[in-house]
């Protein structure tokens, strides 16, 4: 396995995490598809929390590719999935205590595509988590099996937070002006504005909470209102905008006779964790 890390870089990111929960249990099917668990003839696989915020983050997709498939360890993999332009590699294996606890485990995350996306990316994985993704149990083996140091694991991950942090509230500050454009010139539209303002207002909080699906949601309500209110406005939304908070259709592709609930994959409510303390 490839060691090294790469955060704010214009053609990769390689990001390591610490797993600390082997749950959701999945599936794994003939054409080495990742499933929902509960299928018929399907072997079993523990996806673990952290590949699980990862590829929710990446946003829709075709169900994930087995590269590697595990075997007598279920939670030992290598997994592929692409969304877009971003293409995403998730390796898991145990670094220490030969994989008998879920907190043996680490993920290495390799992804290609515009760092914009990437960056996005990152700060949901990080936000889905409500933890430090790059704080393992183990620091002395975790730095070994990575061939990293613990500062180059945390500048690595809050070098892509900050990135996309301000990325979007450069996209707030874009519409925000827009906004104050069209203000005073017509009394009809006056409504329409405040709806907008106020969207913005919701987005800054969002992003203070580091909740970027939350941003994503009251920049397009303000982008919606904007061009309510003058149609021949030309404002994009961040790339994953009309992703982001989507779920992908796999997670529930289950035949009626082998049903399972899958619920616990579609939450909404994403904890938050203040990344900006210095451990």
């Amino acid at each position: 396995m490839e060691t090294g890390t790469a955060g704010v870089d214009p053609n990769r990111t390689v990001l390591w995490a610490q797993v600390t929960e082997g749950q959701p249990k999945m599936s794994l099917d003939g054409d080495l598809r990742l499933r929902p668990d509960g299928i018929s003839g399907n072997e079993s696989v523990y996806l673990g929390d952290v590949a699980r915020a990862a590829l929710r983050s990446l946003g829709p997709a075709d169900p994930p590719f087995f590269e590697d498939p595990p075997g007598y360890d279920e939670q030992k993999w290598i997994i592929s999935s692409k969304s877009g332009d971003v293409s995403m590699i998730i390796t898991s294996t145990s670094y220490w205590g030969f994989g008998l606890i879920n907190r043996c485990f680490l993920n290495r995350i390799e992804m290609q595509g515009p760092l914009s996306l990437r960056a996005r990316i990152t700060l949901d994985i990080a936000a889905s988590l409500g933890r430090n993704p790059w704080e393992p149990t183990l620091q002395r083996l975790f730095a070994k099996a990575t061939g990293c140091k613990m500062n180059e694991h945390r500048e690595a991950w809050q070098g892509l937070i900050e990135y996309a942090r301000e990325n979007m509230a450069e996209e707030i500050q874009t519409i925000e002006e827009r906004v104050s454009q069209l203000k005073g010139k017509d009394e009809e539209i006056k409504g329409i504005l405040n709806e907008a303002s106020n969207s913005l207002d919701e987005a800054r909080a969002a992003l203070a909470d580091h909740n970027a699906p939350a941003v994503e949601r009251a920049i397009g309500r303000a982008i919606q209102a904007l061009v309510e209110a003058d149609p021949t406005t030309e404002i994009r939304s961040s790339e994953l905008a009309a992703s982001s908070v989507s779920d992908a259709s796999w997670w529930n592709e289950i035949p009626k006779d082998d049903e399972v609930s899958a619920l616990h994959l579609l939450e909404d409510e994403i904890p938050l964790v203040d990344m900006t303390e210095e451990e």
